[in-house]
């Protein structure tokens, strides 16, 4: 019986594969080919109807790395062929290489109108369903000569088109009429949807005995050497077989055509545009011939796009909606880093992501889908649901390389408290083609037996595969009730979650706390240069919207730049994309980003600049961005300044810091701390003077370096055995006192180590809390980590790192194989050990990646905190993070979590010193815990104040709202700054919680 089944098998791969599968396409002739190729970027298809084209023939190679190449197809339909489904199939030189990641081509119509894409997966273009006979054909494809970056994640010039070189990667292979014979295709979806049934179920159900007959009768029935002739009669054979409903108690599987595009990866974020459009051009043409199509898709910058470069296939997009067939989701400008994005950023994705659903296609989304992100803050859930959103989706969790999620549907429990309904597709792939193995797997995985029935499937190709086709969608059919299958349906996310809730959500279980991916934890590093302009970014925003904001309340004449500060919020958006900000995209993207942040801060500090100017003339004054009120060394003085304002800059100060040379050391002190740095440039003690206590229990700032080879993956991965081997940089070139007060003492260290060179500026300002390190690099190393270490005197339990509107706590032990797995964590601007009663932070401005650990002494006391500052990678980009570095760092003791959250602020958000007057903070908070995160007009032009504002400590709090101008109405709003309910200014607030208030002036 085992070899009749194998014989069986064999039997119909044989006949699939060489006459099955070419008989589909019955007859074909050649189409004439003309070729243009463009000298430089994309160019719009008007452009390209100009041209002057030459003579092709396929086989010719084509297409150096990143060019364009627009061909030209002529023919005439066939007469013989009338009544016939006649199709245009075009073969430009695909590989074997996944479809999204190679060629990839556009056709237009002779007048320039797209038509649809053009994928490995997806080749034909339907002419005549039926044809005519005799018509003109006039085609014309837009070809992409991207390549193939990624091979086994080895060095590649390939991903830059600087670096990439001229030769032709492609060879045209065919551009044919071809005569598509319908029955034999039906066929083929017939067996393929059987076989790959048969080979699910279990050797010993009658049902998996029953498929394999049906089609062994098949074969009988076909005669190979006539397939079209008995491709009915074969069909037949099958259909008892196919018509046999599922079981009543068989999972319910809500499928939705989807097509990931990652808004920037293996390609530059040019090329996203033109594979957005051949997918919505796929898609959008796919729903004529299959009403029952549901795509959903996300990335409101990737709508913008197409509505700008291709206004044909944005008003297809609109029908699709309009007619159900297309489903806007997501509520993100882009599906965005979930980890590193601040507060305020993360607030602004779905501001500007669900603003544009509404206002664009009338949508109210209301999911976040992230599918593909590296993880997912806490701050998450409260952020959702203040938006307006009920449902969450991600799947890349499954790619865990420790634990396993131990559910499917959910409760996401945020640090506030706050809920969200979660569905992580059981199916472990956000682009399924429906295959058999895909549906018994999701069946199989589910962890939600017994309480909850169904769980979606979003499938089609990505990437610029071209999304969902019409193989798939036919299988859909077949599968919507079919024995020993999961019943299948093609519905939208939101018909899913709203089933699945209803059936499942009041008992559903609930996952508290972050969403931490075991695997990519180098994200949190990767490329430097991006997060560092994706950090300085935000807070130069911040504060431009601040002083803009007080500018124009003050003075009604001033013309607040909302156009201009909404474009640049989008820019920095769409940076935020899950492969840009986390460093895992090639060359060319990280280049551009870096470009991108450097126009960005340019146009930010004109527009504050602006601002400034604008609140009046007056002698040096310093401006203050923070919320808290802050004491810094400016010029020759020690200045005061209230949070959200200004004070004139001082003359004198009170408060002095003293250096001294003390053998082979160095001491610097001023009234609250005494700092001690060896010949080796170490930290080798700081005395808390106010609580008589030493911070740290072994020399700190010690930068250690790993060798950094990851399994895979390795812009992404820092993988747990880079910790056996180390170098600690302790030789050192020199070590000097640059400054000895009296208000800011600093000993410069300078090292070289391998082929780099590093410079710190150890500083201590007079009254500081903090000791501040100023560093200078050029990286020149290869596949290494750099560290630096700060080993803590306390003994924490666990650590405490602010994330978006708050902060989490992590075991600092490796107890269980969760707690082992977070050996490297992100943090945003500190991160804090404490035992009770004292506690020590490690403040940043631009870094995101750290781990904290138990002593490595037996006695185990004391917890090391250290930033990861620096990598190496080859892979995608060859040249990941060479070259000059300038980075701050700080060691702040004592205090609590408020100084913390101040401190952090006060690193990123440097005192202002600019000509004009003083002036009154145009909002102040009344309670400490009480942090303001953005003060803004609102979005509608109506002279409104926003301020956005959570509770930072962790508890409750009460406080009132001062508005340094007379306010006539207040509310507070979503985050969409609709109005909620009416508020006076004093409120409580539970722990972490988020309110963002509308303030109307009189």
């Amino acid at each position: 019986m085992h070899d009749d089944r194998l014989l069986v098998e064999a039997r119909l791969e044989r006949a699939v594969r060489q006459f099955i599968s070419p008989a589909q396409y019955s007859v074909r002739v050649p189409l004439a080919l003309s070729v243009w190729h463009v000298p430089g970027e994309p160019v719009p298809v008007d452009q390209a109807l100009q041209a002057a084209y030459e003579p092709f023939t396929t086989g010719t190679e084509w297409g150096k790395p990143w060019s364009t190449s627009w061909f030209r197809l002529t023919g005439r339909v066939p007469e013989e062929w009338a009544g016939r489904r006649v199709e245009a199939v075009i073969d430009p030189g695909f590989t074997g290489d996944g479809p999204g990641f190679q060629a990839e081509g556009l056709l237009y119509d002779a007048a320039g109108v797209p038509l649809k894409g053009v994928h490995p997966r997806n080749r034909h273009l339907t002419l005549g369903a039926p044809a005519s006979g005799g018509e003109p054909v006039h085609l014309l494809l837009e070809a992409a000569a991207n390549p193939a970056v990624l091979h086994g994640f080895e060095p590649t010039r390939l991903g830059d088109v600087r670096t990439a070189g001229d030769a032709p990667i492609y060879r045209f292979r065919a551009a044919d009429l071809a005569v598509l014979d319908e029955a034999v295709w039906q066929l083929g979806l017939d067996i393929e949807v059987l076989s790959e049934l048969m080979h699910e179920l279990p050797m010993d159900r009658a049902r998996r005995h029953e498929v394999l007959r049906a089609l062994e009768d098949m074969l009988d029935t076909l005669d190979l050497h006539d397939v079209s002739g008995t491709a009915q009669a074969a069909r037949a054979a099958l259909a008892e077989v196919l018509s046999r409903p599922a079981s009543a108690s068989a999972h319910r599987v809500f499928a939705t055509g989807h097509a990931h595009i990652d808004s920037a990866w293996l390609w530059p974020l040019r090329e996203t545009v033109r594979k957005a459009s051949r997918t919505f051009a796929n898609v959008t043409a796919l729903a004529a011939d299959y009403p029952e199509l549901v795509f959903s898709c996300s990335q409101a910058q990737q709508y913008a796009w197409v509505k700008e470069h291709q206004p044909h296939i944005w008003e297809r997009i609109r029908k699709a909606v309009r007619e159900g067939n297309w489903a806007p989701v997501g509520s993100m400008w882009v599906e965005s880093d979930a980890n590193m994005p601040g507060g305020e950023a993360l607030a602004r994705q779905l501001v500007h992501g669900k603003r544009f659903f509404v206002e664009e296609l009338g949508t109210e989304t209301e999911e976040v889908w992230l599918p593909d992100s590296f993880g997912y803050t806490a701050a998450f859930p409260q952020l959702a649901k203040l938006a307006g959103i009920r449902w969450f989706l991600t799947q890349k969790l499954s790619w865990n390389q420790s634990n396993r999620m131990p559910h499917h549907t959910f409760w996401w429990e945020g640090i506030d408290g706050t809920r969200v309904f979660t569905h992580f597709p059981p199916v472990d792939t956000y682009n399924s083609q429906l295959h058999g193995r895909e549906l018994a797997h999701a069946e199989r995985n589910f962890a939600d037996k017994g309480r909850a029935t169904r769980s979606l499937v979003p499938f089609g190709w990505g990437d610029g595969g071209g999304g969902p086709t019409r193989e798939m969608l036919e299988k859909a059919r077949r599968l919507r009730s079919l024995e020993g299958s999961p019943r299948v349906t093609v519905e939208k996310p939101s018909a899913f979650f709203a089933a699945a809730e209803e059936e499942y959500g009041p008992q559903a279980p609930v996952w508290s706390g972050e969403l931490y991916l075991e695997l990519h934890r180098a994200t949190y590093t990767t490329q430097a240069k991006t997060k560092q302009g994706n950090r300085r970014s935000e807070h130069a925003l911040r504060e431009a919207e601040l002083w803009c904001a007080t500018a124009a309340v003050r003075d009604p004449s001033y013309a607040y730049p909302y156009d201009a500060l909404d474009r640049l919020w989008k820019t920095v958006l769409l940076h935020q994309f899950h492969d840009i900000l986390p460093g895992s995209s090639i060359a060319w993207v990280h280049r551009e980003a870096r470009e991108t942040y450097a126009r960005v801060l340019a146009e930010v500090e004109e527009i504050t600049a602006g601002a400034v100017t604008a609140l009046g003339s007056g002698g040096p004054t310093v401006f203050n961005a923070s919320p808290y009120a802050r004491t810094e060394v400016v010029g020759d003085g020690l200045v005061t300044v209230p949070g959200l304002g200004s004070a004139p800059v001082p003359e004198t100060a009170d408060e002095s810091v003293r250096a001294r040379r003390d053998g082979g050391t160095h001491v610097l002190e001023n009234s609250r701390l005494r700092v001690t740095v060896d010949a080796r440039g170490l930290l080798t003690s700081v005395r808390d003077l106010r609580a008589d206590r030493e911070v740290l229990s072994a020399p700190g700032n010690l930068l250690q370096l790993h060798p950094d080879h990851p399994n895979a993956w390795d812009a992404w991965d820092i993988d747990r055995h880079y910790r056996r081997r180390h170098t600690d940089l302790t030789d050192v070139e020199s070590v000097e006192l640059v400054s000895d007060g009296p208000l800011l003492a600093a000993v410069r260290v300078t090292r070289t180590f391998g082929t780099s060179r590093i410079t710190q500026e150890i500083r201590l300002a007079a009254g500081g809390r903090r000791v501040d390190v100023v560093t200078d690099v050029d990286w020149q190393e290869s596949e290494k980590v750099l560290k630096a270490a700060f080993p803590i005197d306390v003994h924490a339990e666990r650590s405490t790192a602010e994330i978006q509107f708050g902060h989490v706590h992590r075991p600092t032990h490796a107890n269980t194989s969760w707690d082992a797995a977070r050996f490297e964590i992100c943090a945003h601007r500190w991160i804090r050990v404490a035992e009770e009663g004292y506690g020590v932070a490690v403040l940043n401005d631009s870094t995101y990646g750290h781990d904290v650990t138990r002593s490595p002494h037996a006695d185990g006391l004391g917890t090391t905190v250290r930033l990861t500052l620096l990598r190496a990678p080859h892979s995608p980009d060859p040249e990941t993070d060479l070259g000059h570095h300038r980075l701050t760092y700080a060691l702040l003791p004592g205090g609590d979590i408020v100084h913390a959250v101040a401190e952090g602020l006060a690193l990123n958000l440097p005192l202002r010193v600019a000509e004009g007057p003083v002036v009154a903070p145009l909002v102040q908070i009344d309670h400490p815990a009480v942090t303001v995160e953005s003060v803004k007009l609102a979005e509608d032009r109506s002279g409104d104040v926003v301020v956005r504002l959570y509770e930072s400590r962790g508890g409750r709090a009460r406080a009132t709202l001062n508005a340094g101008f007379p306010v006539s109405r207040a509310e507070v709003t979503d985050l969409l700054e609709r109005p909620l309910h009416e508020s006076d200014l004093t409120f409580e607030l539970r722990p972490f919680q988020i309110l963002t208030l509308r303030l109307r002036p009189e």
